[in-house]
């Protein structure tokens, strides 16, 4: 039976992280202010706004897929694109790569690429949809970067089958 819904199974840990981070720095300002005998309640609003600033920056959008839909959900906005009606899919950024899927409606979504590599249920949804949208003539420009996303699935795949069974992986040279 196959799951209507699927979503970032890594995205709990992320968040986990987030918060651990932003309280480490709020701990460490608190503490160092009330080593100094500076804590007072401005300084202390301040370190606050400041851990939950940091929380917000690093808490990434929780990314969830079901039949024909994408959706991504930050602290503020929910964002959702039709992925069976997609017009273009492409890359941007250099460091922090990010993936942009906009679909006939006009709705776009930005998605770290990485959510699709890890969650194979995610990407299956995703190539599925991203498929009908090319049989039916809406994906006009992208399937070079689905292309590209699909080779670094099925090569992170691959590296992890020989990991997993004790092989060593081919290097480039052979």
């Amino acid at each position: 039976m196959e799951r209507r819904f699927t979503q970032d199974t890594h995205w709990a840990g992320e968040r986990r992280s987030a918060i651990g981070v932003a309280f480490l720095l709020f701990t460490a300002l608190f503490t160092m202010d009330a080593g100094l005998g500076e804590l007072d309640v401005p300084r202390g609003l301040t370190w606050t706004g400041l851990a939950g600033l940091l929380f917000a920056i690093l808490l990434p959008p929780r990314v969830s897929v079901r039949p024909g839909r994408l959706s991504t959900r930050g602290l503020l906005v929910k964002d959702t694109v039709r992925t069976d009606a997609l017009v273009s899919v492409r890359w941007y950024g250099a460091v922090a790569q990010r993936m942009v899927l906009r679909d006939t409606e006009g709705s776009q979504v930005e998605i770290d690429p990485t959510v699709p590599v890890r969650n194979p249920a995610t990407w299956h949804r995703l190539d599925v949809d991203a498929r009908t949208s090319i049989q039916r003539g809406t994906l006009l420009s992208g399937t070079t970067a689905l292309r590209e996303l699909s080779e670094r699935i099925d090569r992170e795949t691959a590296q992890t089958v020989f990991k997993v069974s004790g092989l060593e992986w081919p290097s480039a040279g052979h």
